[in-house]
């Protein structure tokens, strides 16, 4: 039988792990329990051990990201499970993912509804991410932010080096997944109002989360971002000599340099492929 590991990062999130805990342990009595103390400044420790739960502890703030990867590295369990400290995700949904996870795959995510976003500027921003993400992939990315998954021990361990420290971690773990034919499913659930104030800052993360996007695009699938950018210099190049065509009846070096570029940017691609291909090979 597979071992139970639930990894909870937390950053002063004492009052929230104060009802979360107990609930948690009674509904998955023989799990191991983790929460990762971010540098918190409350009382979370003093919860932890009186809900009998091990806390590890950093001593300044390293981020969500790394609290996720101190977790992760510290856990037992063949199956891992990931959620916030802050009260927002429901213990009675683990179970969900859990039955999820048994079918085949090897990532469940617990997908927010619309009425769980924080905001509508939030959830327009989620539904971008989800959509540019699935452009990438190839695949359907019901929700690329969500910090509530279940996942197999061994192969998130595969993807530990890759996540970043702050808070786009399940961005990085999704498209790693996705992108190394990894079944993902998704599992709808309903976010509860957080406990506290968050620390996502969304102006500063939200350009991060776009980075990481194209940063794990890049590292699976260069063409598909390589391709797109040659065709609108082909493109471009060909405009431009369209209207100097029926202009001056001639040729500029304008639409020369677009269709250079078009072709360094094609051959730029390519190469990243190949090497993408040499990176990720797997010895027997």
């Amino acid at each position: 039988m597979n071992r139970l590991s639930i990894v909870l990062p937390a950053k002063n999130e004492a009052p929230a792990l104060a009802e979360l805990l107990p609930r948690l342990r009674a509904m998955h009595p023989d799990a191991e329990i983790i929460v990762v103390d971010d540098g918190s400044t409350d009382t979370t420790r003093d919860v932890c051990a009186n809900a009998g739960v091990q806390c590890l502890s950093s001593p300044y703030s390293m981020g969500n990201g790394a609290a996720i990867k101190r977790g992760a590295r510290m856990a037992s369990g063949d199956i891992l499970v990931f959620m916030d400290g802050d009260g927002q995700h429901d213990p009675a949904d683990v179970a969900r993912l859990l039955g999820k996870l048994q079918q085949g795959y090897d990532m469940v995510v617990g997908a927010r509804n619309w009425g769980s976003q924080a905001g509508v500027g939030r959830g327009l921003a989620n539904t971008l991410y989800n959509w540019l993400a699935s452009r990438m992939t190839g695949h359907h990315v019901a929700d690329l932010t969500s910090g509530f998954r279940a996942v197999r021990a061994d192969k998130f361990s595969e993807f530990i080096h890759l996540l970043p420290n702050g808070f786009s971690y399940p961005t990085t773990s999704t498209m790693a997944f996705f992108r190394s034919a990894y079944p993902v499913a998704y599992v709808p659930i309903t976010a509860a109002q957080r406990v506290g104030k968050s620390h996502i800052r969304p102006l500063h993360d939200g350009v991060r989360f776009l980075l990481i996007i194209f940063k794990i695009a890049t590292l699976y699938s260069p063409l598909k971002l390589f391709v797109p950018a040659s065709g609108v210099f082909f493109l471009l190049g060909l405009a431009n000599y369209a209207r100097t065509f029926f202009l001056y009846d001639r040729l500029t070096n304008m639409s020369t340099l677009m269709w250079s570029a078009a072709v360094i940017v094609f051959l730029i691609g390519l190469i990243s492929e190949q090497i993408t291909a040499l990176t990720y090979r797997r010895d027997e």
